[in-house]
């Protein structure tokens, strides 16, 4: 059976759906609903539904597929329910109205035969109110799980100021993943605990799970990751690198392991890379070193190596949803790419990460813009290919877009040059700065109307309208392609 492709929603027991009075669902056939959980509902009348299902649905089906001489007799059930099994199906709801009276002897048969849950739903209950049930029940949880993370994320800061701030922040998570956390040091050694503590296997898993994301000491050697998770002894384990690669690693054995749950150990994370990774390593005071000759006017490159070896990438991160991210959830993302150089600036995070530590996969919950690997000089320059990279990768609903650089036809034209034609060119809309970052967004996404929206996070008709007023003001057509290859050009210049 293939794993269900799980949304970011917590599923539902089919017990609560069974339990719902108002749906009246009856369970007829297949295995105890104990332990079935729906990811989602979906209604299809195909004799195969293999091809339209992901995995941990609620089909629901009327019946209307089932031929007139289908029978306990025949395979036709039986190929039809191995199907539904083969795609990971989590259960079948057959509604007894309006084609057929009763459910059909041989569907409960085959359920039975190859471990189906098979629901009865009456008639008095339409496919389209089971499937708003479900959706009430993940909202309830949804918010449950959130308040949760919550009021952990706030008890975890309270134990982060105690006087004894590592051991209360190791008890407080132990306590709420209702497992054992320990801090690891540099040299691998226990230097905190908290906690039910396992038996020797688990905790030597643990240990050796804490290796796989402590940085390596040979040059050349492949970064390492910033977690890694495993199980034993009938506990899951996961391990976090802690600060900027000093050796520090949080460790995690619970009994169970939610998203609600990676969250909260995320959060501690940071705390303990705040409490322990900064002291130990001085980067604390080299970046404050760096951004007050900054201030007083010394130029990036000179103050880079405070900062960390180069070249660099900007990074910028923006959380899928709505909402703005908040300080904790930054600092969580900088620790994830192994910087502390984190800017929360409104609804976007900027990370300075050096070019060894650049992701190379998406990070859950966040859609981010790389920009190319630059020396401290070109950072401004970086920035904005990182805004760009982000802008087309939320339009194209792309998890993570690095910028291209590669040899172009605009290599062949002298920088001075070009930078001159394009400001002749564009200077009636470059006084607008909406309409030029329109009008760019709009080319670089292939005149898509609702594409530019989405990255622009602005109406589709206002984007039809600032065009056709940069149409108006270029007093050109801007359907021409040598006129959109024009303009594109220009816009790389200024």
């Amino acid at each position: 059976m293939p794993d269900p492709a799980v949304p970011p929603t917590p599923p539902v027991p089919l017990t609560a759906l069974l339990g719902r009075e108002d749906l009246g669902l009856r369970q007829i056939a297949g295995p105890s609903a104990e332990g079935v959980v729906v990811h989602w509902v979906h209604t299809s009348e195909m004799a195969d539904p293999y091809p339209y299902l992901l995995g941990g649905e609620l089909l629901l089906s009327a019946g209307v597929h089932i031929p007139a001489a289908a029978g306990p007799g025949t395979s036709y059930f039986d190929d039809y329910v191995s199907r539904i099994v083969a795609a990971g199906g989590a259960a079948l709801g057959f509604g007894v109205a309006p084609v057929h009276d009763t459910v059909p002897e041989g569907l409960v048969e085959a359920c039975a035969s190859h471990g189906l849950p098979l629901l009865e739903v009456p008639p008095r209950t339409t496919f389209s109110g089971v499937a708003r049930a479900v959706w009430q029940l993940m909202a309830r949880a949804r918010l449950a799980e959130l308040r949760r993370v919550t009021e952990a994320q706030q008890s975890l800061a309270t134990a982060a100021s105690r006087p004894d701030p590592v051991p209360s922040v190791l008890r407080q998570l132990a306590g709420r993943l209702g497992g054992w956390a320990v801090l690891y040091g540099p040299e691998g050694t226990e230097i905190a605990a908290a906690g039910r503590e396992p038996g020797d296997e688990t905790r030597g898993a643990l240990t050796r799970l804490a290796q796989v994301v402590r940085p390596a000491d040979g040059p050349g050697e492949r970064p390492a990751p910033s977690s890694a998770t495993d199980t034993a002894g009938g506990l899951h384990l996961a391990a976090y690198a802690l600060g900027a690669g000093h050796g520090f690693v949080l460790g995690v054995a619970a009994p169970q392991r939610t998203a609600g749950d990676h969250t909260v150990a995320s959060v501690a994370a940071v705390l303990l890379s705040l409490l322990t990774g900064e002291q130990q390593s001085g980067t604390g005071a080299a970046r404050s070193a760096a951004l007050v000759r900054m201030l007083l006017g010394v130029s990036p490159e000179e103050v880079a190596p405070l900062l960390g070896d180069g070249p660099w990438v900007v990074v910028r991160a923006r959380p899928d949803g709505d909402g703005a991210p908040d300080p904790v959830a930054a600092s969580a993302l900088g620790a994830a790419l192994g910087s502390a150089l984190v800017d929360p600036a409104g609804d976007v995070v900027r990370v300075l990460v050096p070019a060894g530590r650049a992701p190379a996969e998406p990070l859950p919950g966040w859609t981010l813009g790389v920009s190319a690997a630059v020396e401290p000089e070109d950072w401004p320059t970086a920035d904005t290919q990182a805004a760009r990279a982000l802008a087309r990768a939320r339009a194209t609903r792309a998890p993570l877009l690095r910028h291209g650089a590669r040899p172009a036809l605009a290599d062949l034209v002298p920088p001075g040059e070009a930078a001159a034609h394009a400001r002749a060119l564009l200077a009636p809309v470059t006084a607008h700065p909406a309409l030029t970052e329109t009008l760019r967004t709009w080319l670089s996404l292939h005149g898509s109307w609702d594409r530019t929206a989405v990255a622009l996070s602005v109406h589709r008709n206002t984007v039809r309208q600032r065009i056709a007023r940069c149409a108006t003001l270029l007093a050109t057509d801007l359907d021409d392609p040598d006129v959109r290859m024009e303009l594109w050009f220009a816009l790389r210049h200024i």
